[in-house]
């Protein structure tokens, strides 16, 4: 099975794809005046399986590992997000592992056993997956519903509306809900009553990956990475912009080239934020002042693993890259994932990790990009770059698996 991506067109360019098809169709034609339909067929038939050859993912090879990896549990959070091209991500706080599925409302887990808590049930379609803190847990849905839980019981507290589909985890912190919808607009609402404060609009290209990722807190500031591969700071009072940075340049001939999405949630270090995208390429900005400190030509749409000298990034190729946090160059990279759709980077002790379209994870050494270990979660993707907390991480893939893992 090959792996699949999920764009959004918003403005497809019919008649330019009519005038595409109808120039192949006479360049066919001619072809089969002069050289006689059989030579023709045996062209197409090497092309076709040139370009199925390309295109299909790397196969996994053997290799022995450095690392020994523990399954702590498994659980189940539900199902439907295959069919949507979502990225369901489970929340950690507080000791705890919220998840949510399409179809199978909200679940609380013990981090270290995987024992389930609470369970809120809801017969609306929960996406995006739980954002988690300050004793609240919230969740949006397709039909651009806002859902805040109480943590510790999954009681309702409060309900709130925004205009578009919510397939974003909403962000909480510092008094506020972050609510991020698909339409590009980020809404502020009161963590107390839900209320709403501020929102924040920003244009969408017609032509965008399925996805977008959290806001991010900083103090005094949300940083939101964009569809046109944009990242803004905005004030938290008011929403207002403060510095806006091209992380990826949308050039190209057509839509699909133009593509710079910023997908993945930013990371912030420090006083240093780092953002990639799918343009291939990963800047580190001065977060305050939004001045650039670097910029590289190696990236993806997916999160950012932060290590302690060294940043980790998956291009659309399949390459995992590893950048030095001071200059950014590149310290290595590793193609044996080539073509398998990978997950934004989490690192977890001395490796990093990312999920494939089979339901892999894979770990690999930051000293140096090797193998490390491997494991597979199921037959379902791993969309979501896992998470790590206390040292132990946790991943969902798109069945709504659940599965907590430990290095020994």
């Amino acid at each position: 099975m090959n792996p699949t991506r999920f764009p959004q067109t918003r403005f497809p360019k019919v008649p330019s794809l009519r005038r595409n098809a109808l120039l192949k169709v006479a360049l066919l034609s001619a072809a089969v005046a002069l050289s006689g339909c059989t030579t023709v067929k045996g062209w197409f038939e090497i092309g076709d399986k040139d370009a199925k050859a390309a295109r299909k993912p790397v196969e996994l090879t053997e290799f022995v590992p450095s690392t020994t990896v523990s399954r702590l549990w498994t659980a189940d959070a539900g199902d439907g997000e295959s069919r949507l091209g979502l990225t369901q991500s489970p929340a950690v706080a507080d000791g705890r592992v919220y998840a949510a599925a399409v179809e199978g409302g909200v679940r609380a887990f013990d981090l270290q056993s995987g024992a389930q808590v609470w369970k809120y049930e809801s017969k609306r379609a929960l996406t995006g997956g739980p954002g988690a803190g300050d004793g609240l847990v919230v969740i949006g849905t397709l039909d651009g519903d806002v859902i805040a839980l109480d943590a510790a019981t999954g009681a309702e507290k409060w309900t709130a509306k925004v205009p578009n589909e919510v397939i974003a985890a909403p962000a909480i912190g510092q008094g506020t809900v972050l609510v991020r919808s698909n339409d590009g607009r980020v809404t502020a609402f009161d963590i107390a009553s839900g209320q709403r404060r501020w929102f924040w609009n920003h244009d969408l290209p017609s032509l965008t990956i399925r996805g977008n990722d959290s806001p991010v807190f900083g103090p005094g500031f949300v940083f939101v990475g964009n569809d046109d591969g944009t990242l803004v700071a905005l004030s938290l009072v008011d929403g207002r912009p403060l510095w806006d940075q091209p992380v990826g340049q949308p050039d190209g001939r057509t839509e699909l080239d133009r593509m710079a999405d910023v997908d993945g949630a930013p990371a912030l270090d420090g006083a240093t934020l780092y953002a990639t995208s799918y343009k291939k390429q990963t800047l580190a900005v001065d977060a305050p002042t939004g001045r650039p400190l670097w910029s590289q030509d190696h990236g993806g749409a997916g999160r950012v693993g932060v290590a302690a000298d060294r940043v980790i990034v998956a291009d659309p190729a399949g390459v995992v890259w590893a950048l030095d946090k001071s200059g950014g160059s590149a310290l290595w990279q590793q193609a044996g994932l080539s073509r398998r759709n990978l997950s934004g980077a989490a690192v977890q002790g001395e490796f990093a990790v990312v999920g494939d379209y089979d339901g892999y994870l894979h770990w690999l050494r930051l000293d140096n990009g090797d193998f490390g270990a491997r494991v597979r979660t199921g037959r379902d993707p791993v969309r979501a770059a896992p998470v790590v907390v206390d040292g132990i991480l946790v991943v969902q893939n798109t069945a709504g698996g659940l599965s907590a893992w430990r290095l020994q």
